[in-house]
């Protein structure tokens, strides 16, 4: 294909590997680099007509199918490569970038992901698709995708730079979440309250690190996580568990596929599944830490994301007038790892209720149960709180809810879902539907603060001529 080639010529085939990985490599560099000229011929993506899109598609597709090429033959040897023959942990943002560093075409660039971050995601190319599929790639491998996981639930490098401070002090304020020791229990909460606690690229970074300072503080013994006060004009003043994915931000291109809808899940969540590893290393299984319980106090709503943490933890208290939701349906998107652990809880039927079909359960129906262990009255959500800290420090319980969780959900399981997961997520959050809804709903609450703007406006209007 000639740099000049017109964007509607005929497609060169797509190359199928049949050499070594660094012959291979080559081939897959040279196709990409042309696909990448067919791209830049074509109008950015806000200007395109019907046909421009079509062929963009088109070549997207091929390029995708290049890589799937690839990678069904040489991803081992790639993520041995990235990572010095499984003896170097390298964590998943930076595994991305250093596999397009070393491997041209195999996963964009750190440039190309920069001139993505400057569009809302309707007008981006999509090329967090082609990162979901390297790293479905690399999880779907039982050699990487296990390394990768163990590496992931390594402390990060800003929690152990804030531990001693944090033993000290016994407090740490994050930019969206707060934590605290109080006796033997880590009090994490979170303050995004403009955004009704919603999950973003902040809250996901900063509740990683507080998860890792609870588990790596020997003075504490169970971790605890509540919503904070919220601004919302609806819920002033009240606290919230958790919105969910923030829709705004999915809607503003700001929801990062690797750092956000891939990194939660290999990052704190499941930390506070199973607990803390060190850097895994080669042909060793890693001396693993049993983790520690995780009490949920959810006050008003826990929603997508937020009812999707509590089906990790070990003991969830639920407020008598709230209620848990999992509007999977209603976004478009994969409720995380909702659909694995779910059922583990309901059942299948009450499952699909909820995931497909949008069921809110309210605290007070008897289904509730199959998710919470205690609905109290809003006012004793603190003693709830105490009484189960109390229960859940006796020293046996950090072994058995590990042995719980490697009968509920073994690593392999585990692994081979978010392999399915990376690649399935990284499209739906590009497809048309979610790109509809999500602007609808941005529109809908822009109209909604310029009306509270405008009453706002007419009050202090009226103040002044009463006034005068």
């Amino acid at each position: 294909m000639s740099a000049g080639a017109p964007s509607g010529a005929a497609l060169d085939p797509v190359p199928e590997p049949t050499g070594g990985v660094d012959t291979d490599a080559r081939r897959l560099a040279e196709y990409i680099a042309g696909t990448e000229r067919r791209l830049a011929a074509l109008p950015p993506v806000p200007d395109r007509t019907f046909d421009d899109r079509g062929r963009a598609a088109a070549v997207h597709g091929r390029a995708r199918r290049a890589r799937r090429a690839f990678l069904a033959r040489h991803t081992e040897t790639v993520y041995g490569v990235l990572t010095d023959g499984l003896t170097r942990p390298v964590r998943l943002a930076d595994l991305v970038h250093e596999a397009a560093d070393r491997f041209p075409g195999l996963v964009p660039t750190r440039a190309q992901m920069a001139a993505e971050r400057r569009f809302v995601q309707a007008e981006k190319e999509g090329r967090e698709i082609d990162q979901g599929i390297f790293c479905g790639a690399v999880l779907r491998s039982p050699t990487a995708g296990r390394h990768l996981v163990e590496t992931m639930l390594g402390p990060t490098p800003r929690a152990l730079t804030l531990l001693d401070g944090f033993r000290t002090a016994g407090r740490i304020e994050l930019d969206t979440v707060h934590l605290e020791r109080r006796g033997v229990a880590g009090h994490i909460e979170f303050r995004n309250a403009d955004r009704l606690n919603a999950e973003d690229d902040r809250l996901i970074a900063d509740l990683e690190t507080a998860v890792d300072l609870v588990l790596l503080d020997d003075a504490v013994k169970v971790g605890v996580v509540r919503g904070g006060t919220v601004d919302h004009p609806k819920y002033r003043g009240r606290r919230v568990f958790s919105a969910g994915v923030d829709l705004t931000g999915l809607r503003d291109g700001r929801i990062s596929f690797v750092d956000f809808l891939l990194g939660r899940e290999l990052g704190y969540v499941n930390k506070m599944l199973r607990g803390l590893l060190p850097a895994p290393s080669s042909g060793d299984r890693c001396e693993r830490s049993a983790g520690k319980p995780w009490i949920g106090a959810v006050d008003t709503f826990a929603i997508g994301g937020g009812m999707q943490l509590l089906l990790v933890l070990d003991h969830v208290i639920i407020a008598e007038n709230a209620y848990l939701a999992l509007p999977a349906a209603e976004e478009g998107i994969v409720p995380g790892l909702g659909n694995l652990r779910l059922t583990r809880l309901t059942g299948a039927r009450l499952a699909r209720q909820v995931v497909l079909g949008g069921r809110r359960i309210a605290a007070t129906e008897p289904e509730a149960r199959s998710v919470c262990d205690a609905v109290v009255a809003a006012e004793d959500m603190d003693g709830a709180v105490d009484r189960a800290v109390e229960a859940l420090r006796a020293p046996a319980v950090p072994a058995n809810r590990h042995m719980l969780t490697v009968a509920e959900e073994p690593l392999d399981l585990y692994r081979a879902y978010l392999a399915e997961f990376a690649v399935v997520q990284a499209e739906r959050v590009y497809a048309p539907d979610v790109l509809a809804k999500v602007e609808r709903r941005w529109q809908e609450r822009e109209r909604r603060r310029a009306a509270r703007e405008a009453g706002g406006a007419h009050l202090l209007a009226g103040r002044g001529r009463a006034g005068g």
